[in-house]
């Protein structure tokens, strides 16, 4: 089933998220419905605050960067397979240069900015099985685990820009929330007027 993706000035964007067991109802389910949430809205990444949970849980499939024609073969391959639902995740480390990435957010429709990461992370989570998994990641693949890791921080990409890049999106940053903007997917918005 295909949710509505909740709008940037939710509070539930901006709340650290909460640890789930493998007793959560319906896991299985809500997994299902966010990989058809996310490719119905074209997104590489879905976090479950982005659709109104606030729990430790993000799915991202990254093969859509597979066709970036600068990757080496080795990144090409790994992002086409790329394709996880990371339960509990805990980022271990963070290390390397920083490099910007230009990024945008389904949260965030038609806004993109560009954002520094670390080019190398470390990552410990479960699976879809609730088994433990560890792993090391660079470049797109660290990028989106990162921005997605963030979701569940309560922490959105525009929250990295500097405070002048902020005050220049401020005012679409507002028609998001009002819903005074037009997307292909289904959304909810925090500060939309009743008509």
């Amino acid at each position: 089933m295909i949710l509505p993706i909740v709008a940037y000035g939710a509070p539930v964007l901006k709340k650290e998220a909460v640890e789930i067991s493998d007793e959560y109802p319906n896991l299985d389910q809500l997994i299902e419905n966010m990989w058809e949430t996310m490719y119905a809205s074209n997104g590489v990444g879905l976090a479950a605050p982005q659709i109104g949970l606030s729990i430790r849980l993000f799915v991202i499939d990254a093969a859509p960067f597979s066709e970036d024609e600068e990757l080496d073969e080795a990144q090409v391959t790994l992002l086409k397979t790329f394709k996880i639902a990371f339960i509990n995740p805990t980022i271990l480390e963070e290390d390397g240069p920083l490099w910007e990435f230009n990024e945008g957010c389904l949260s965030i429709p038609d806004v993109r900015e560009d954002v520094s990461r670390h080019e190398r992370i470390r990552i410990h989570y479960w699976d879809e099985q609730f088994k433990e998994q560890e792993l090391v990641l660079t470049g797109l693949a660290a990028r989106v685990v990162q921005h997605e890791y963030d979701h569940i921080e309560g922490i959105l990409f525009t929250d990295h820009l500097t405070s002048l890049k902020r005050r220049l999106l401020k005012n679409r940053l507002n028609s998001i929330s009002k819903g005074s903007i037009q997307v292909d997917y289904p959304m909810k918005f925090p500060n939309k007027t009743k008509r």
